[in-house]
């Protein structure tokens, strides 16, 4: 099911990279708090982009926080007590740990629609967050810090320590923005958007509905735990809040606010977030909340298909 205008692998991962060296040049040359603020929008991205996946399949976790807390908390674990320090064994490490807690519950998720799923999901979510607040092991709900990762056993300097962590993360977000374009457009990613519209015709073609939903949970699960593990490493502190469910609404609203069209959107739409939040914070306080939730109102309205759907309809117009 791979149409003529599907980008191929050679191409997504070539403009990958000039994604990723693109991003590396800019943020040598960005100052540090924007460099800084940007890690931490890619990072949370990453989860945003597994609400996307999920979405494809017309379906909307509202506890990502659940994957994005297990990896963070696995990394930070694995950090202080391990003393495993390089941050691409920390990143695969949060994504094993939220792919291993997600498996068990995907079969049962598989079968829901609609708010039942969205609820569901988020009830797991404020479970792990009930019991991250009593266990005191775990630091409670102050939670715990953690120190500076290494990269391949090189500890970057302290005027540079940001700069490792934003190469790191803008690779990885390049990289899981090139796999997610990929699956799109593959069989499996295409046979997502027929769940959407009729699941009926898609069992009709011999598809399992109910495997589409559980591995594309299972996609997003991975990737909510890999942005946990670099959140953390970016921030140097955890805490139960990684798993509230205000934390998956934010995930949720950058999702909506990208739509499913485009993966650098969700990205886009991830950094929006924290620069309003960042300046609203500093010259309105309490009120980032109201501009964000306008700004959602605006995109809803004009752009019902979310940021995405702008260069949808530049590709339209130009081979119309």
């Amino acid at each position: 099911m791979k149409t003529s205008s599907s980008p191929s692998a050679t191409r997504v991962f070539g403009m990958g990279l000039l994604c990723a060296a693109g991003l590396l040049a800019a943020g040598a040359l960005a100052p540090r708090w924007l460099t800084s603020l940007a890690t931490l929008a890619l990072a949370n991205g990453l989860v945003s982009l597994g609400i996307v996946v999920m979405m494809r399949t017309g379906v909307v976790p509202f506890g990502q926080g659940l994957v994005f807390a297990t990896g963070g908390y696995a990394a930070a674990l694995l950090f202080n007590f391990a003393g495993v320090t390089d941050l691409l064994v920390l990143t695969a490490t949060g994504a094993v740990a939220a792919l291993v807690l997600a498996a068990p519950f995907a079969p049962l998720l598989a079968r829901y629609r609609g708010i039942f799923f969205a609820m569901l999901t988020l009830a797991l979510s404020m479970v792990l967050y009930g019991l991250l607040m009593k266990t005191q092991s775990l630091g409670g709900s102050d939670g715990f810090n953690t120190g500076r990762p290494t990269l391949l056993g090189w500890r970057a300097p302290d005027a540079h320590a940001h700069l490792l962590l934003w190469g790191v993360t803008a690779t990885v977000a390049c990289l899981a923005a090139g796999l997610a374009r990929l699956y799109f457009d593959s069989q499996r990613g295409l046979l997502s958007l027929g769940v959407r519209e009729n699941e009926l015709r898609v069992e009709y073609l011999g598809s399992s509905v109910p495997s589409l939903v559980a591995s594309n949970f299972l996609i997003a699960a991975a990737m909510g735990g890999a942005g946990g593990a670099l959140a953390v490493m970016a921030l140097g502190h955890i805490d139960p809040n990684f798993s509230y469910w205000t934390t998956s609404g934010e995930f949720v609203f950058v999702a909506i606010l990208a739509g499913h069209h485009s993966v650098v959107a969700v990205f886009v739409g991830s950094l929006l977030l924290e620069l309003v939040r960042s300046f609203s914070s500093a010259y309105f306080p309490n009120t980032w909340q109201l501009a964000m939730g306008v700004f959602l109102l605006l995109v809803i309205r004009f752009l019902p298909d979310g940021l995405g759907s702008l260069a949808l309809r530049r590709r339209t117009g130009s081979t119309a």
